[in-house]
């Protein structure tokens, strides 16, 4: 016995049947990163400078976004202001479904070590701790035991290539190696999303080209990056690039991969001196 058509509301458009041979459209990526409208303004001496205008912007989980921009398109202002380390002026930041801008700052802070790694140009380590004591620290803030906060980062930095520097001071290490060092705190709590501030605007051709290969395993794991540059080459890395202009998003495009065989970073990049 036939089922008797059930009657729509008004105004309601009938469902659609896929026609032979159609398969429906693939469900969207979660959202991990969004905003909405979100602005930041500096006020000094009677000087105005809107940093951040209207930006809208939607980070998907396990994505690589870069953000580019001219040298004053408010890059690194977003980051922070995404990071929680400076205050919106107004919009709406939501991280993992939840709306974060109106945090307090000591909210932001327990925010950002369960779910937010930074990574910045000029490393920003902890002169008088060890490498081991950089790294375990994210972690055992997090909430980690000592035992996990170690294991942790003994992974990280033979993954990294630097176990033997463990004891050693950041002041005894290189450029390349202090990045690494940074990037494996980054990373210590097993973060959200990572953000990074020019992570190699400091850095030779090698050093940036080992940078760029532990920031692309990192997103082959899972890892979601959300990272400034001023470099085509480095963004390349990226599955998405915004552009930024006075403070507003002008472009944003996905990277379409060249189709051809790829051994390595340095197959991709070609970073010279």
């Amino acid at each position: 016995m036939r089922g008797r058509a059930r009657k729509l509301p008004p105004g309601a458009d009938p469902p659609v049947t896929p026609r032979l041979g159609e398969l429906p459209a693939p469900p969207t990526p979660p959202g991990l990163l969004k905003t909405s409208k979100l602005v930041k303004v500096y006020r000094a001496d009677g000087v105005t400078v809107e940093a951040v205008r209207g930006v809208d912007i939607e980070v998907a989980i396990g994505e690589f976004v870069a953000i580019m921009g001219p040298s004053g398109s408010g890059k690194s202002t977003l980051l922070h202001v995404l990071g929680g380390l400076e205050p919106a002026t107004s919009g709406e930041i939501w991280l993992r479904g939840k709306r974060v801008d109106r945090l307090s700052t000591a909210a932001w802070a327990i925010l950002r070590r369960q779910h937010i790694g930074f990574v910045f140009q000029f490393f920003n380590l902890l002169s008088n701790m060890t490498v081991a004591d950089n790294v375990e620290l994210p972690a055992l803030l997090a909430g980690a035991t000592p035992r996990q906060a170690r294991k942790r980062r003994e992974e990280l930095l033979a993954e990294l290539g630097i176990a033997d520097k463990a004891g050693a001071a950041p002041a005894r290490l290189s450029g390349g190696e202090q990045q690494r060092v940074a990037l494996a705190r980054a990373l210590a709590n097993e973060p959200s999303v990572l953000m990074a501030d020019e992570p190699t605007g400091n850095l030779d051709s090698s050093n940036t080209r080992d940078v760029l290969r532990l920031l692309r395993r990192a997103h082959a794991g899972g890892q979601a990056i959300l990272m400034v540059t001023h470099d085509a080459r480095v963004a390349s890395l990226a599955d998405r690039v915004i552009n930024l202009y006075d403070g507003m998003v002008a472009d944003d495009a996905k990277i379409v991969p060249i189709p051809r065989p790829v051994n390595g970073v340095a197959d991709v990049l070609e970073l010279r001196g």
